[in-house]
């Protein structure tokens, strides 16, 4: 299934339904008073998050929804039925705003929760509500009110425990493999990935966290360069970064200048992201004449963030020890 973040929609709510002109026609009851039933209310349309749901892509099929109109009412009383709502379910951590304002309506992030975006429109009264003693039989009664028409931006920002930012061809899809049953593409050549890929990661104790390989990021993406905004805007719901660095392709021996481009980009888009708490993993720890490197590059980076583990996501060292890690700052982030 294709990854889609962000739609646009319309959806219109449910019109109300006419109240009714009607008399009361029984035998014996030659001058009966004005009987006319109410008009229905339309449907309102509402969107709700769901865990069943992982992606946009249904949207890509159907833009428009409508509820349904109330009915209209009836002689002897008899009110019209409500017109049927519209659900729309969308994955936790969508973003719904209206685009004609740019008002942000419901930042969806727990399972069940909702937002009206549409109300349905008011039933008309029907003939009796207007019976006066000057006026015993009233030939008129309401229309129903119409629905709202709405144009509305979905935008999903993925849900994770911790997101792994770094350059392409890093490592993140391999190590996402290796520490979740997550199955993302792979391959050696930059962009890979091209949508945020997401694992579950067990730990001891039967304790467990989501982590997520963001694509995208390279100098000059907080400004829109390659795919870096598409991707950015899910690193803001991550609870800690994993900066991944590969150390087989580190520019003349300095860790530094990997680190400082993602973490520029974080900056420019949002400096909010580079205050996320950060842990840095140099990886590829396999790849011949890195380990000298490794502790090079570890000592380097520790007056800018001392919290540095040395990895391989391809054989798996070091993995143990970062997982626990990370299990215990999701942990402190949760009660903090």
């Amino acid at each position: 299934m294709k990854f889609i973040d962000e739609v646009r929609i319309t959806v219109e709510s449910g019109r109300g339904g006419n109240g009714c002109v009607s008399f009361r026609r029984e035998k014996y009851v030659p001058k009966g008073g004005p009987d006319g039933g109410d008009g229905g209310k339309g449907g309102d349309v509402v969107i709700r998050s769901t865990s069943r749901v992982s992606s946009l892509f249904e949207f890509s099929f159907k833009q428009h929804f409508r509820a349904q109109r109330g009915a209209h009412g009836r002689g002897k009383q008899q009110s019209g039925k409500q017109g049927k709502d519209v659900v729309i379910d969308v994955p936790l951590g969508t973003v719904v705003t209206e685009m004609e304002t740019g008002e942000v309506l419901k930042d969806l992030v727990t399972e069940g929760e909702s937002v009206t975006v549409a109300y349905g429109g008011r039933g008309g009264l029907g003939n009796r509500h207007f019976a006066s003693a000057r006026n015993r039989a009233p030939r008129y009664a309401q229309e129903g009110e119409p629905g709202q028409l709405r144009t509305l931006k979905l935008e999903l920002k993925v849900l994770a425990d911790v997101g792994i930012v770094g350059l392409p061809n890093a490592g993140k899809s391999t190590l996402v493999s290796r520490l979740s049953s997550a199955r993302p593409k792979i391959a050696d050549y930059p962009f890979t990935t091209l949508i945020p890929a997401l694992g579950v990661v067990e730990t001891t104790g039967n304790r467990r966290f989501v982590i997520a390989d963001i694509p995208g990021l390279i100098e000059g993406a907080g400004k829109g360069v390659g795919l870096g905004t598409r991707f950015l805007k899910h690193i803001e719901r991550t609870r800690i970064l994993l900066h991944l660095i590969d150390l087989s392709a580190v520019t003349g021996n300095d860790p530094l200048v990997p680190f400082s481009v993602i973490n520029k980009e974080l900056e420019t888009f949002n400096p909010q992201l580079s205050r996320k708490r950060q842990v840095v993993a140099l990886n590829k720890i396999d790849q011949p004449g890195t380990a000298v490197l490794a502790e090079k590059a570890k000592a380097a980076l520790a007056p800018l963030n001392p919290d540095v583990w040395i990895i391989s996501a391809r054989t798996g060292e070091g993995l143990d020890g970062l997982k626990e890690h990370l299990q215990t700052l999701v942990e402190q982030n949760e009660t903090s």
